[in-house]
């Protein structure tokens, strides 16, 4: 029986956040741990000395930073590529899955475009066909998208929460229904990793990426690819050094060989030992390790329950707990008080009371983390309360 998980303090120290600023808006682009900005720093300046830059910092750190993702996935070191955004991880599942005519991708209504576009590219080349599962009215993604699962079904590629507003998704559910169809699913956990607990073989992906700019707190530019065993003898989108079998000789790069390293590394993007992003993630991915998943997730669906349970009173609803992730809260304006849906220049007006958050689709997306506590909550709505009337 797991332990249950623990709240976490307050860690707004640990960032660079002034007092005056309630930024709610994680999934949007995420703040540095100071510990990253300093890492990040450090290494600029090692590379304005090269010669202080050894064989050794091509291998050891992505090999650290392979080992430390892999804890959050329940998956082994070999089993992640480093990328630089999770729409190259998206185009290198697409590539490798096949497709044949007829056949049917399902995608998410309004899903993030870079888990759509690769998808249409394949469909057009292999003569697959798209279908979008449409937003359920009652909100259960899980039992929409398992009602377009049958026999002809090659893939899902599907979010653990929709970008807009946080739906959940049963993925576990829907994995084992597309195993039984010989389907696969490829996973964009660019809005849920490091703050929802997420295993790859419970929900048996074939591929799983996730943007690191978001909730992992790393910095704009590294991401990570999950490949499951048996997709780890695919195509790469690129061709590099490191790559290869022995890339880490490098007296012996010009003896070309045909030959990968070993695992998901064939996929790595080039210079994947970034010298100012890659110490920054480091950090970043202990620091996660460190609070625990399951613990950021309680935290922050305390954070969102409040939020919304106050939000009420000013006559705003949100999707019920269950049915969303606890780190997102999609505040939405029911047209019998707000006629005209969102209030025009709300956004803008809550940024300019420095009070951050995002505008997606009909809600108004509030995304805390563990930088935010429950004053920044009720900042948010004694500012909202005042333009609402």
């Amino acid at each position: 029986m797991k332990p249950e998980p623990d709240l976490i303090p307050c860690q707004r120290d640990l960032f660079d956040l002034p007092d005056d600023v309630t930024f709610l808006n994680c999934a949007y682009i995420s703040p540095l741990l100071k510990t990253a900005k300093a890492a990040a720093e450090g290494g600029l300046l090692r590379e304005s000395r090269p010669w202080q830059i050894t064989a050794s910092d091509f291998f050891a750190p992505p090999e650290e930073a392979r080992r430390l993702f892999a804890r959050l996935v329940g998956a082994t070191a070999d089993d992640i590529a480093l990328v630089p955004s999770a729409s190259y991880g998206i185009a290198t599942a697409a590539q490798n899955l096949p497709l044949a005519r007829g056949q049917k991708i399902i995608l998410l209504e309004e899903q993030y475009p870079s888990n759509v576009y690769s998808w249409r590219r394949r469909a057009d080349e292999t003569g697959a066909r798209i279908v979008t599962v449409a937003r359920p009215a009652d909100g259960d993604w899980t039992a929409a998208v398992l009602a377009e699962i049958d026999s002809a079904t090659a893939a899902a590629a599907l979010p653990n929460c929709h970008w807009m507003d946080g739906g959940l998704l049963d993925l576990a559910t829907i994995g084992a229904a597309l195993r039984q169809e010989g389907a696969a699913l490829v996973v964009d956990a660019s809005q849920s990793l490091g703050v929802l607990p997420l295993d790859v073989g419970d929900v048996q992906a074939d591929f799983l990426v996730t943007a690191g700019y978001k909730w992992m707190l790393c910095p704009y530019g590294f991401s990570f690819l999950y490949a499951a065993p048996q997709r780890q003898d695919g195509r790469p989108l690129e061709e590099n050094a490191l790559n290869r079998e022995d890339g880490e000789n490098f007296r012996l790069l010009a003896d070309y060989t045909d030959r990968y390293a070993v695992g998901a590394r064939r996929f790595d993007a080039g210079e994947r030992a970034h010298f100012s992003l890659l110490p920054a993630a480091l950090e970043t991915l202990r620091q996660i390790n460190d609070w625990g998943v399951a613990n950021i997730a309680a935290s922050l669906a305390a954070q969102t329950l409040a939020i919304a349970k106050a939000a009420e009173y000013l006559g705003l609803d949100s999707a019920p707990a269950h049915q969303r992730a606890g780190h997102f809260l999609g505040l939405r304006f029911p047209a019998n008080r707000f006629p005209g849906g969102v209030p025009d220049g709300l956004a803008e007006a809550l940024a300019a009371a420095k009070v951050f958050v995002s505008l997606r689709g009909a809600s108004l997306r509030v995304t805390p983390h563990l930088y935010n506590n429950s004053a920044d909550g009720a900042r948010l709505l004694s500012v909202m309360e005042d333009m609402l009337g």
